[in-house]
């Protein structure tokens, strides 16, 4: 019956109404853009509502089929049981629904709007309030099991494309090298700043340097600027908004990060990039579909162990990759 219901939606033109929650990190949102294009290929008349954190609200809501955009603010004071369910009410009923978080509140908001199809991840929450839950194949990229919580509402195969934001690029007056040397999950993801000072160094003279950060990565910004005496840079570090991010990020030349929300906005812009990847998964979370994107990573022992802080105390993921070996790995990018 459901199956009938989405082909005569498709046929007649429908403009359906998709109510979707967003992944709460920015990387993870941006990820999340291949299932949203492919939904949007198949109903080129739906009308999106998105919900989700500020930063993933701020990248996504330019998207030409949202109609309608909301940040989660249900845990900000009093009963988040009683927020979530007037916030569903507010978001009010619409033909389809997806979370792209496994959360409980999510999977609620999703029940509480009286939306009569709804999917998420599978868990214990998505089982019993919601009509569609899936348990993604693993090991597979994010990108890729987002997509397989899409699908489970779809009759039609949902083709994955690219990353893909809606927001201009900003153009640079020469060539430029984006240095993007934090990681808000965690210190165990971060590479050192005397090593990006390095490779900045080592590409002075033929391209123009910023440093990239949240408010959280000025100290650490700032501590590249100063290992760079008497090279220009433009420091930017806490001092951008999320579009203002995404743009300067897309109009790089090239792009040195560890694995982060700025790694996967590189990618949906195409810009050829550097990963330092240490204690996570490289291969659910790298680059989706970036043609010119390098890995550079050791295997370890203890390697992923998806901390936020070095277990072990002795960081080798990330202490033991060189200055030398990204320098290389931008050397065969430009």
């Amino acid at each position: 019956m459901e199956s009938e219901l989405n082909s005569k939606l498709y046929l007649q033109g429908y403009a359906l109404k998709i109510l979707i929650i967003l992944p709460n990190w920015l990387g993870d949102a941006v990820m999340a853009t291949p299932a949203i294009e492919a939904i949007c290929s198949l109903h080129p008349n739906a009308q999106l509502t998105l919900v989700g954190s500020y930063v993933s609200i701020e990248a996504l809501k330019h998207h030409p089929l949202c109609i309608r955009s909301y940040v989660d603010e249900t845990k900000k004071g009093g009963n988040r049981f009683l927020n979530t369910y007037r916030f569903a009410k507010e978001l009010g009923i619409h033909d389809m629904a997806i979370t792209f978080r496994n959360q409980l509140h999510s999977s609620l908001l999703l029940f509480y709007s009286g939306t009569p199809i709804t999917a998420g991840r599978k868990s214990w929450h998505s089982t019993l309030f919601l009509t569609h839950t899936i348990k993604p194949t693993h090991p597979s990229h994010l990108v890729e099991q987002y997509r397989e919580i899409a699908q489970s509402i779809f009759n039609e195969p949902l083709t994955l494309g690219k990353l893909q934001l809606h927001l201009p690029i900003h153009v640079y007056d020469h060539p430029t090298l984006g240095i993007n040397p934090g990681a808000t999950y965690g210190s165990a993801k971060r590479w050192y700043p005397e090593k990006f000072a390095d490779v900045a160094r080592a590409f002075a003279q033929t391209h123009d340097i910023v440093i990239f950060g949240g408010p959280n990565e000025i100290e650490m910004a700032n501590d590249i600027e100063s290992r760079l005496e008497g090279i220009t840079v433009n420091n930017i570090a806490g001092k951008t908004s999320v579009q203002e991010l995404c743009s300067m990020i897309g109009g790089l030349d090239i792009f040195i990060t560890n694995d982060s929300g700025p790694m996967h906005v590189a990618a949906a812009y195409q810009v050829p990039t550097v990963a330092i990847f240490g204690p996570t998964r490289h291969l659910e979370t790298s680059q989706w579909q970036n043609e010119k994107s390098v890995i550079v990573r050791h295997d370890m022992k203890c390697a992923p162990c998806m901390k936020r802080e070095c277990p072990l105390g002795h960081h080798e993921c990330m202490k033991s990759i060189t200055s030398n070996e990204v320098i290389e790995a931008v050397k065969s990018l430009i």
